[in-house]
């Protein structure tokens, strides 16, 4: 077993062992090495916050040196020491454990006639991936999953003829994400990621398995992007995934995340590559795309559409009649051979038959094996090889890394009864249903951490909005799939009070229901609200409400438009109410100008009438 060895006992060994090189090097050499970028990304350092270094590795058994999570130097030197050992330790020799360390130091110092170890156990895994070329996995937004809100990334490690023969689906995935024990429900679970609950490791799979995983079970799509790496770079970056086997890291769903650690894996491929130095505070993974792709690295991309994409593309030419053939034929009501079916021509037959077994299949996706359900789905697969339907045509949505950076610095101008204000905000992530839209689907809201204030006249100022996290999910119902509608909001905002005051209180609220489409660019929603609220104006400490909360979203040719009703029915008598219109205009990618109107109703207070003008700049 290899020992970590104290910093100055392993500065006296360095400098005192004979080097299989023609000098040993001396102290300055390798302080200049142990500072070099490369030793630096090897080791996951970054500068600490009161000066020298830490790791961010959380696993001392990734360090020789007792020192080495916080002195690159006194690692590099017990390196050093560790991969010059007698090669009768098998395994467990440096050499075998830090192939990319010791690959590296023999570069730099030109060691020659180091000992030579088999590392049996590395040379079996790595022939086993046989590494060639890499590609960046990015699976779409899933609202479903607190962990998949704002995407995902991880690298699929291609052998030399993946593209030739198709068999990128023998691939490796290589993954970082939480390492969870037992089964924490999804609240538990984004609390721990959001706090650094859980830690965080590296992890193979076969691609298919992990390509299933997205595009079935959570029906998100793909995008893939080949990456113009080397095989000698592709196999640099392979052998210091080796190292990080089983080491663990602090996990953080914003910044210390899956897209973060694999930016560090490229920086280890190809030296020199600056992509981790933007997200010092969030690496929201389609930012950390657009940065990969900003560096060059990128050589075009490979949409993957999940199935339910593929259901409602086939469905979606199909009239409502047929749509409800489909639907009766999936469930068992209706059988291939009823006069319905036999009454359609053999195109559009063809097209009812293939949509039914997509919705089988779709409608099957975790659950039991269902006898029945096997049985009718393989007599609809007979009939569609006896008559097959014109091949699917999914058009390619707009690039994920084409939509707005993450975060919003705001600045507006408005007006509340006959008070002038100017207003001053920053959110640190992500989206809301007025942001320009392209890249992010129709209906989905995803925000953390909204800051606002207020600077009324004579510099009075206010705290408007602080809300820790707001998630609308208005995905459409139709004939086929009926998703539920949903939302979730909790902080601190102020609402109208007595005497058109409006009054600081803290909240959660959430909501259910349903949204359905009108055209392809409009959507109308209705979801029935539950909140909680401290209110220091009311007699309880807490007061529960219930409440509604409908409206319409339209993409227009200026930008999006939403138009909104609420209400909250609280069980002490007070209700409040609200009608809204915001319109955003796109002026490019990287800002928005909004215009917001209100007019907000209480029972202890006259109506208020509100209106801004506000610009938004999105960065990342």
């Amino acid at each position: 077993m290899l020992k970590r060895l104290p910093a100055g006992l392993a500065l006296c060994l360095c400098l005192s062992l004979p080097l299989h090189a023609s000098a040993t090097p001396a102290d300055a050499q390798l302080q200049q090495l142990a500072s070099d970028p490369y030793w630096i990304s090897l080791g996951h350092y970054e500068t600490g916050k009161f000066g020298g270094w830490r790791s961010y590795v959380d696993d001392p058994s990734f360090f020789l040196a007792a020192t080495g999570p916080s002195d690159p130097a006194a690692e590099l030197q017990a390196t050093l020491i560790a991969i010059q050992s007698p090669d009768n330790l098998g395994d467990q020799h440096a050499q075998c454990k830090y192939p990319a360390r010791t690959r590296w130091l023999r570069e730099q110092l030109q060691l020659k006639d180091l000992p030579t170890p088999a590392c049996n156990e590395f040379h079996v895994w790595y022939a086993d991936i046989n590494p060639h070329s890499v590609v960046l996995i990015y699976p779409a937004a899933y609202l479903g999953s607190p962990s998949s809100m704002f995407g995902h990334t991880l690298l699929r490690i291609d052998q030399a003829d993946a593209g030739s023969n198709n068999t990128a689906m023998l691939s490796y995935a290589l993954n970082f994400g939480a390492f969870i024990e037992g089964d924490d429900n999804s609240m538990l679970y984004a609390w721990r990621g959001l706090m650094g609950g859980y830690p965080g490791v590296f992890a193979l799979m076969p691609y298919r398995d992990k390509m299933k995983e997205y595009s079935r079970l959570e029906n998100r799509d793909l995008w893939e992007y080949p990456l113009n790496l080397t095989p000698e770079e592709t196999g640099r970056m392979v052998e210091h995934v080796w190292e990080l086997r089983q080491v663990k890291f602090d996990y953080y769903f914003f910044d210390e995340n899956c897209s973060y650690r694999l930016l560090e894996l490229l920086e280890v491929a190809r030296p020199g590559t600056e992509l981790t130095d933007p997200f010092q505070i969030t690496a929201i993974p389609t930012d950390t795309v657009r940065v990969i792709k900003q560096a060059g690295m990128t050589e075009g991309v490979v949409f993957r559409p999940s199935r339910e994409r593929e259901l409602l593309a086939r469905a979606e030419p199909l009239t409502i009649e047929e749509q409800l053939l489909v639907l009766h034929l999936s469930t068992g009501e209706m059988q291939l051979d009823a006069p319905a079916m036999q009454a359609l021509p053999d195109a559009r037959k063809a097209q009812v038959q293939d949509a039914a077994f997509r919705l089988v299949r779709y409608n099957s996706e975790n659950q039991d094996r269902d006898d029945q359900v096997a049985e009718r789905s393989y007599a609809m697969l007979r009939a569609i090889n006896q008559n097959p339907p014109e091949p699917l045509d999914i058009p390619r949505p707009e690039l994920p890394e084409e939509g707005h950076p993450s975060r919003t610095w705001q600045l507006g101008a408005g007006s509340r009864v006959h008070d002038a204000y100017a207003e001053y905000g920053l959110r640190m992530a992500y989206h809301d249903l007025n942001d320009n839209l392209a890249g992010f689907p129709l209906g989905a809201q995803i925000e953390i951490a909204q800051l606002k204030v207020r600077q009324y006249q004579g510099n009075d100022w206010k705290l408007q909005q602080l809300d820790i996290a707001t998630i609308r999910s208005l995905t459409p119902r139709n004939e086929l799939i009926k998703p539920w509608s949903w939302q979730v909001n909790g902080g601190f905002q102020r609402v109208l009070g007595k005497n058109q005051n409006d009054v600081l209180v803290s909240q959660v609220n959430g909501g259910g229901g349903g949204s359905w489409a009108i055209s392809d660019d409009a959507l109308v929603f209705a979801l029935a609200t539950t909140r909680v609220e401290h209110n220091h104006e009311f007699a309880p400490f807490v007061a529960p409400a219930a409440g509604f909360n409908s409206g319409l979203l339209w993409r227009n040719p200026l930008g999006n438009l939403t138009l909104e009703g609420s209400g909250d029915y609280f069980l002490n008598g007070e209700v409040r109410r609200s009608l809204s219109l915001n319109q955003q205009w796109e002026i490019n990618r990287d800002l928005g100008l909004r215009l917001s109107a209100s007019r907000e109703f209480a029972q202890q207070s006259s109506p208020v009438n509100e209106v801004m003008l506000e610009l938004k700049w999105y960065y990342y």
